[in-house]
């Protein structure tokens, strides 16, 4: 299942994420520091999307309270109350 994320007070502007049941298969930022949001993707795709969360969740980005990677988070628990 394929979800679009549109984050907040971070540089990227969308989050897609593709689940098959709980693992993620799928991870694309658009727009963002592109080498580090294409390491977290890679990093994330195979693991179990809770695993994810509890690993991403607070992650802050110079003081905005929220990073690229927190937002990442934020979508896949958007991504698994869909599947639900």
């Amino acid at each position: 299942m394929k979800t679009v994320y549109t984050p907040h007070g971070v540089c990227s502007t969308q989050i897609e994420v593709e689940l098959s049941g709980d693992i993620i298969t799928h991870v694309q930022f658009t727009n963002g520091c592109n080498g580090n949001t294409q390491g977290v993707a890679r990093l994330v795709e195979g693991m179990r999307a809770q695993d994810a969360i509890e690993k991403l969740r607070g992650i802050d980005c110079r003081g905005r309270g929220t990073s690229c990677p927190d937002q990442l988070s934020r979508a896949l628990e958007e991504a698994l109350h869909r599947a639900s």
